[in-house]
């Protein structure tokens, strides 16, 4: 069975993470990806042989283009004249200057959908501003909701502007080649950091638009939910979070404190919000009386979601985590065999086509300039001339 996304083209001009998340989107369900690479210098997302390309950037095909030199963008625009989509993240003002953006290639492909992964819009006061997930994660609130109550402004942990703005971008695409099965016609898809996190930050952001609240510091607690957390057991911390209805009251018998059930501070969520800091003390003097493993066993027997706190390779050691397959091994010519990080989706019946590795600089681009018509003097040409 062909891969999902095997019909498309798709070109590749992103070069920091949020736009190979989303062209990896492509890659793993068997999109052809070309990455196009400075000759100078390749991407600059980490060292090529580490990790983190090697699991940005598989599944691709890589050739070397100067767009900056006229051999290298007719180069270009012969490629765009057949894809089907196009990534890029560029500032504005870059990808005009070089004459690649949506405006330029749309005349030369109306079917190309062009995706613009920028850090605050396309458009605005700050569209020019140089941006980062650091800076994002400050900008749109979240460093201000994450950490403990008075701790000050925390990180997450993971790049998560940038990994929202990439899945975003990358719906954003496949809306959009929908859309052109029934038009005929190419479109415009943007997103940016700002926005992408904005939108991640769903109930948070909708607690101050609709109730006036400014979220605060939480902490490892839910903010609204009381009981929901983190509490300590005799040998490790245990995540509970008795959100649903009657979890609360199997959350207390299991914990043998039914005498909470009868409390006025207790029955309600409302009531528990109020009164979270002693329910707290009640539960974590309970908690600390057994093993982390009793009380995950016995709470998701009663029905309360309960789990451990694993560190990163106690993750891919958990049966489960197994089980699902999200490790996946490719074989790198040089680096031997690899595992990254594999795709959250099924599609029943078919494997994601995570099968290459990233590509070596440039591996391609013999290959690619030959399927335009180049002879082999006129690869050599090119190549005097630093085109490619």
């Amino acid at each position: 069975m062909a891969a999902p996304l095997s019909r498309f083209r798709v070109l590749d001009l992103t070069h920091a993470r949020a736009g190979p998340v989303a062209v990896r989107q492509f890659a793993d369900w068997g999109a052809d990806v070309l990455m196009i690479e400075s000759p100078a210098s390749g991407q600059i997302t980490g060292r090529r042989d580490g990790s983190d390309f090697q699991n940005l950037h598989r599944g691709k095909r890589s050739m070397t283009l100067n767009l900056k030199s006229g051999p290298g963008l007719e180069i270009f625009y012969r490629l765009v004249r057949d894809a089907d989509v196009l990534f890029e993240n560029f500032r504005p003002d870059v990808k005009r200057r070089l004459g690649i953006d949506y405006a330029t290639l749309r005349e030369i492909n109306p079917r190309l959908v062009y995706v613009s992964i920028s850090g605050y819009g396309e458009e605005g006061p700050y569209r020019d501003r140089p941006c980062v997930d650091q800076i994002m994660q400050g900008m749109a609130g979240l460093m201000s909701i994450t950490g403990l109550p008075e701790q000050g402004p925390v990180r997450a942990g993971i790049a998560i502007s940038d990994c929202a703005a990439g899945i975003y971008a990358a719906q954003g695409a496949m809306m959009a080649l929908l859309e052109r099965e029934m038009t005929g016609q190419g479109r415009w898809v943007r997103t940016s950091l700002l926005q992408s996190l904005i939108a991640m930050e769903d109930f948070q952001a909708a607690r101050w638009l609709m109730d006036g609240e400014v979220p605060e510091q939480a902490g490892n607690e839910h903010p609204t939910i009381a009981a929901m957390g983190l509490f300590e057991a005799a040998d490790a911390p245990v995540n509970i979070a008795p959100a649903g209805p009657g979890q609360f009251e199997s959350l207390c018998r299991v914990a043998g404190l039914e005498g909470l059930l009868d409390d006025p501070r207790f029955t309600d969520y409302a009531a528990r919000s109020r009164n979270r800091d002693v329910l707290n003390r009640e539960l974590s003097a309970k908690f600390s009386e057994r093993p982390a493993a009793y009380w995950i066993e016995r709470l998701n027997e009663a029905g309360v979601p309960c789990g451990p706190v694993n560190k990163m390779d106690q993750v891919f050691a958990d049966p489960q985590v197994e089980s699902l397959g999200i490790a996946r091994t490719v074989e790198h010519p040089r680096l031997g065999r690899l595992q990254l990080v594999g795709q959250p989706i099924d599609l029943a019946g078919t494997e994601p086509a995570i099968a290459d590795a990233a590509p070596e600089l440039g591996a391609d681009t013999d290959e690619v300039l030959e399927s335009l018509g180049y002879g082999r003097d006129d690869v050599l040409a090119l190549r005097r001339e630093a085109a490619v």
